[in-house]
């Protein structure tokens, strides 16, 4: 979906809800902002850096959760594999992770609740604990953006409260920014400074809640 008259400002260490109906241009708005499409006219700006003429720089500083994040019970990775994956980017294929590394895997898990899990296949857990997995994969580069797409549809309503309540930390602990493609808005509205609604390709609502 192409979007059209978008102009859209997301503050730092903010939480914004991106909205609408399927095919409204949720996830083409998280492309840009990564810098996997270009604008056809207009500027876009992350981080401060035009997009996406520097995406390479931007996307050291930003962390971004796919919708469809589940493993099945194929999935043989350890936890503490998937959790690294995440530094990927900062060293070179087959280096085995430095002893801050792993220091920073046990930080990370600790915060979010899942240091028991490091050794199991990630393919044998649940959706919440899943999901935790890949927060600890997105916050092990202390991004200072975080976009997750469609993050609760495949986790239950008691993961979807915890998830909530954590992503409310890590905007505080992290100072981080975070955007979240979302349809699902009775639990997470209550942790977010900003809805933008989109339908047809254009913002029809953008409101301020706190």
């Amino acid at each position: 979906m192409a979007l059209r008259n978008i102009n859209v400002n997301i503050p730092l260490n903010s939480i914004s809800l991106i909205t609408g109906p399927n095919g409204s241009g949720k996830t083409t708005f998280l492309e840009l902002v990564l810098g996997f499409l270009k604008p056809l006219t207009g500027k876009l700006y992350v981080l401060g850096y035009e997009m996406p003429r520097n995406a390479s720089k931007v996307r050291l500083h930003v962390s971004y959760l796919p919708q469809n994040f589940m493993r099945d019970e194929r999935e043989t990775y350890s936890v503490k594999e998937v959790i690294l994956m995440g530094l990927a980017s900062y060293y070179a294929p087959f280096q085995k992770p430095s002893k801050e590394e792993l220091r920073m895997v046990k930080e990370v898990t600790k915060r979010l609740g899942i240091s028991d899990l490091l050794d199991y296949p990630m393919g044998i857990l649940s959706g919440g604990q899943q999901q935790r997995v890949m927060l600890a994969r997105a916050l092990i580069r202390k991004p200072k953006l975080i976009l997750l797409d469609e993050p609760f549809s495949s986790i239950d309503r008691d993961s979807r409260k915890e998830i909530v309540e954590l992503l409310s930390r890590i905007r505080d602990e992290y100072k981080a920014t975070i955007v979240i493609v979302t349809h699902i808005l009775s639990d997470v509205i209550s942790i977010a400074d900003q809805i933008i609604e989109l339908r047809d390709g254009e913002v029809v609502r953008s409101k301020w809640i706190s």
